[in-house]
């Protein structure tokens, strides 16, 4: 993760500042771990009330090409923002929406095959797999529920 002193200076050679907006942007970015460009904006909304999705948008994005966020698909919608640097693959729980993060070790024999058969390089930086987690699983067998008749 950039400081915000790196941030200050990749703005500043690109003839960019920090905006206020720009930095209650990042502060809500930080605040909420995994976060929606709405839930975002939300935040910012609070302190500024003037600033729009759009703004969130362009900011995300121009952070994202910066190198300060980084987004990640968690399932269908938008994208999850977060400033923690992705070493890690995200479990998302079906049930209650909880995200996990694991090591991304646990896909390399997953990476390892990918490559020797199709030659495809996995970025496992960026993976989402969905599911159920401890809690939602045992609910669902004391319903005596599967995971397969619970998402029908």
């Amino acid at each position: 993760m950039k400081t915000q002193e790196t941030l200050r200076r990749a703005l500043h050679e690109r003839g960019l500042r920090m905006t206020p907006q720009r930095q209650l942007v990042l502060d809500a970015v930080r605040e909420l771990e995994h976060a929606t460009p709405e839930q975002i904006c939300a935040r910012v909304q609070v302190q500024a009330p003037a600033v729009n999705i759009t703004t969130v948008y362009r900011t995300l994005d121009l952070l994202e090409r910066l190198g300060v966020v980084r987004h990640t698909h968690l399932g269908h919608g938008a994208p999850n923002y977060s400033v923690r640097e992705h070493q890690h693959v995200h479990l998302v729980c079906h049930d209650c929406g909880d995200v996990a993060e694991v090591p991304t070790e646990l896909l390399d024999d997953l990476a390892g095959s990918l490559r020797d058969r199709f030659g495809f390089r996995l970025d496992a930086t960026h993976v989402a797999l969905s599911g159920a987690c401890t809690a939602c699983a045992a609910a669902r067998r004391t319903e005596g529920r599967t995971l397969e008749e619970a998402d029908s």
